[in-house]
């Protein structure tokens, strides 16, 4: 038998690439795509020689074409970061629609299932909390972060018109903060700005007074739960995340410790919209999916010290 297909886009992130082992690891021909705006080769470099894996370097709001069979597709392009989300605005909001568009439009096509990869930020500065599938979010469309919001609930809402219309078998992963191997450096969120400072002897940035509160998943996890989702039969959006919530500024602390220096934050103003609190209700996919997070926060931040310990001197 031919092994089944499947298209990662983003397929060079930090997500993306880690989303490529799994479905090689699980016995797929895995076609990644990537603009490579914020992905990096790095990342897949590994993959490169495997006769189940091609990359294609292309921009999914341009058009996508890809010959023969899919079974899967998984949309997983787009800028993460608010660093990279606030410098390219609208290419944010084009992979977003156009990508998103684009990409329904092949599975409809190729009679392909798809999942896309939506976000916590659905649900803006939550005024519920922590949040559940069915809370509609509190988010500004015309502040800074908009681009990145909108471009997300756009996604979601035309993945369910093509289900609703066209019967297209569509699935949405609404991620939290997630963090591993493979983030950048100068990603600009809070765990590598942290860990990079912390291992160069900086003092670490917290904005506001770090009382605002966020949820760090494991890459593995997440990744799992991902897959999870996909092979399920449950179209309607899923949160995956990690629902251990700790303050800013005792996550600093903590990366302090791990790196082995003294904590010592420089405060800065809180950015326009950002988040309060944030923490994922995660009931849906525990009894849909089976699903919860293995990796604690001690042991994924060790892991991902490593890493970054040779990134920073590499």
């Amino acid at each position: 038998m031919e092994k089944k297909r499947v298209l990662i886009t983003g397929g060079a992130g930090f997500l993306g690439s880690h989303l490529c082992d799994r479905f090689l690891a699980e016995g797929y021909h895995v076609i990644a795509m990537d603009n490579l705006v914020t992905g990096n080769l790095a990342n897949i470099e590994h993959l490169f020689g495997k006769k189940d894996f091609e990359f294609y370097h292309h921009d999914v709001s341009k058009f996508v074409h890809v010959p023969g069979e899919l079974d899967y597709i998984l949309h997983f392009a787009s800028p993460a970061s608010p660093i990279d989300y606030l410098k390219i605005p609208i290419q944010t909001l084009k992979v977003g629609s156009l990508g998103t568009h684009n990409l329904l439009g092949l599975a409809r096509a190729k009679k392909a299932r798809i999942i896309i990869a939506s976000t916590s930020e659905v649900y803006g500065d939550p005024d519920i909390h922590p949040q559940v599938e069915e809370y509609h979010g509190n988010v500004n469309p015309v502040g800074p972060r908009g681009c990145y919001d909108e471009a997300k609930r756009f996604q979601e809402a035309i993945t369910m018109a093509y289900h609703n219309v066209h019967g297209v078998e569509t699935r949405i992963v609404r991620i939290f903060n997630t963090y591993g191997p493979r983030m950048r450096l100068d990603d600009g969120r809070v765990l590598p700005a942290f860990l990079s400072q912390a291992l160069k002897g900086e003092p670490l940035t917290v904005f506001g007074d770090g009382s605002q509160t966020r949820s760090f998943c494991y890459v593995d996890d997440l990744v799992d739960g991902i897959y999870r989702l996909l092979m399920s039969d449950y179209h309607l959006p899923v949160n995956i995340g990690n629902p251990a919530e700790i303050t800013i500024k005792e996550f600093g602390e903590e990366i302090a410790k791990l790196a082995g220096v003294e904590f010592r934050p420089t405060y800065h103003p809180l950015p326009q919209n950002d988040p309060l609190k944030r923490r994922p209700d995660i009931t849906k996919a525990k009894e849909i999916l089976g699903w919860e997070p293995k990796v604690d926060r001690a042991e994924g931040l060790r892991r991902t010290l490593e890493y970054f310990q040779e990134a920073v001197t590499a």
